[in-house]
């Protein structure tokens, strides 16, 4: 004989929401462990200041270190600052790297009248090379492909002489070149050496 207990439907449990943070990415209970807790703290107080109350006021903070000793809670203190030094001074640092990067577009004679264009440095500004393959291919309808220069490095080569329309598309930070910086950009003419006779 069956009880009311298992003749019941069982009750649907509603999914747990979950609140990201903006800054970090990981849940906001997690912030934490990541190299940017006083930013994170910072959005959260703005965001959900009930939730941020919950985590960082005073009582939860002393209800969650209140087992640690005071030196335990200074060096906790001092190793969240010194990883958030780091990861600051390490995204300064890709800054840097990124905005002293060029992109070359080169021109070059292939014979006579014919030309290719090679774009190489786009990488550095986080373009997807196969993507601006393509977006190449289709917008001057010839041939566009990745391939690698003598010094083993990535470029992208266009069947013809576009050097100065891709120039212009970088300035007018047209689809996927809308994050490169114009003052980045060189560009430089290469020749076929003529062959001499002796």
């Amino acid at each position: 004989m069956a009880t009311n207990a298992e003749s019941a439907p069982a009750e649907a449990i509603p999914p747990k929401e979950v609140l990201y943070c903006q800054v970090c990415s990981f849940p906001v209970e997690y912030c934490e462990f990541g190299s940017s807790f006083t930013r994170c703290k910072e959005w959260l107080q703005k965001t959900d200041p009930q939730l941020y109350d919950k985590y960082y006021s005073e009582e939860a903070l002393q209800a969650k270190i209140g087992t640690l000793s005071l030196e335990a809670q200074e060096k906790l203190e001092k190793d969240t600052a010194k990883k958030e030094a780091k990861a600051e001074a390490k995204a300064e640092s890709a800054l840097k790297k990124k905005m002293a990067s060029q992109v070359t577009i080169k021109r070059i004679e292939r014979n006579k009248r014919k030309h290719v264009t090679s774009i190489h440095g786009l990488e550095n500004f986080d373009v997807d090379l196969k993507k601006a393959a393509k977006f190449f291919a289709q917008k001057f309808a010839t041939g566009a492909s990745v391939t690698k220069n003598l010094q083993g490095v990535d470029e992208i080569v266009v069947q013809g002489d576009v050097s100065g329309e891709i120039v212009e598309m970088i300035e007018d930070g047209v689809g996927l070149l809308k994050g490169v910086p114009k003052e980045n950009v060189v560009e430089v003419e290469e020749k076929t050496k003529k062959k001499g006779g002796d």
